[in-house]
């Protein structure tokens, strides 16, 4: 796996692309949601809805790629018209996108596809990582497949199942019902402690679990070998496109070793410094629907039109990563030098 800097805002290890040489034309998208596609209000706009359907129109292979579960992510994908698989829990899932006729589940949930992957997390390893976050001061959450557990007096269910389009499911302790491996376990907290946990976690798990940050206030564990860029190769392969022709955009820390892996990885300018110093764009703010913008001029754009914005993205690319690795050198804030796990 990858590993190019570290979370809390230490140095870049290499700072610069690491992927392959990007080529046109751009054959086949990843995409995560989050930070990326949507804001905190969950609405695709329709410059990115428009810019991501008229990709699928043109025959390239687009994929949401994303730490939801594949059932959270099925209505963006079903909005965006997409056909490819979907990507969950930072990799540790694939689903094909379920039958256009499907319908609704009988319990009244979204329809899931044929389970094309999956690499789950020991249950043992499970446990452990579920005691280890309630002793760093954050709360931990199991996923498994398509379910979400939580314990039954948790007062953000409602919230959660809001947000997953899902209702969670209630168990009286989390620790007691892991059993049997499950697909991932994320942990929360207010933002700063999950980063600040990130590189303890990492280095307490090594070997046993993959550590990322999705979200300021959400750490997650999942299999070891899983991540973004292992399910970017994953569809890769499937659709027999080069790396080197694919594109890739993401805005956190598990969207790292998808984006390192594209020949087009894309961050967008929310990413932290870490990240930003490694991507080969930086894209326009959500606010202006800026991985639609990028879409669409190394996506959409006639082949003439697509060579000259790819030199244009190239240079702007440059800038973007020198200013990232200035963040990345200079010192952090006296605050953040304080701020000590589970705090």
């Amino acid at each position: 796996m990858t590993r190019v800097g570290a979370a809390t805002g230490d140095r870049a290890v290499d700072a610069g692309p690491v992927g392959p040489e990007p080529r046109l034309p751009v054959r086949l998208l990843a995409l995560d949601i989050d930070g990326t596609l949507v804001a905190d209000d969950l609405v695709l706009r329709e410059r990115t809805r428009e810019a991501v359907r008229a990709a699928v129109r043109r025959g390239v292979n687009v994929s949401i790629v994303t730490g939801r579960m594949a059932s959270s992510a099925w209505i963006f994908a079903e909005t965006l018209g997409l056909r490819d698989p979907i990507v969950a829990y930072q990799g540790a899932l694939i689903r094909s996108m379920p039958e256009p006729d499907s319908g609704r589940r009988r319990d009244g949930g979204p329809p899931f596809g044929r389970l094309l992957l999956h690499t789950p997390l020991p249950a043992d390893v499970a446990r452990e990582a579920i005691r280890w976050c309630r002793d760093h001061g954050l709360d931990p959450h199991v996923n498994h497949l398509e379910r979400f557990v939580i314990r039954a007096d948790d007062p953000m269910a409602d919230d959660y199942s809001t947000f997953l389009g899902a209702r969670a499911h209630l168990v009286p302790d989390i620790l007691e019902s892991v059993v049997r491996p499950v697909t991932k376990i994320i942990a929360m907290a207010e933002a700063g402690i999950p980063a600040a946990a990130l590189d303890p976690a990492r280095a307490y798990f090594a070997g046993r679990a993959e550590v990322t940050l999705s979200h300021p206030r959400f750490l997650e564990f999942v299999a070891p070998g899983v991540s973004k860029g292992r399910a970017l190769r994953w569809l890769a392969r499937r659709s027999r496109v080069p790396l080197a022709q694919a594109l890739a955009i993401g805005d956190q820390w598990n969207d790292l070793e998808m984006i390192v892996a594209a020949g087009h990885g894309a961050a967008m300018p929310s990413a932290p410094p870490g990240i930003r110093a490694v991507a080969r764009y930086v894209a326009p703010p959500l606010a202006v629907e800026g991985a639609a913008q990028i879409i669409e001029d190394l996506v959409l754009a006639g082949t003439k039109a697509a060579t000259a914005n790819l030199e244009r993205w190239l240079e702007a690319g440059r800038a973007a990563r020198q200013r990232a690795a200035a963040e990345l050198a200079a010192p952090p804030p006296a605050a953040a030098r304080r701020r000590g796990v589970g705090r």
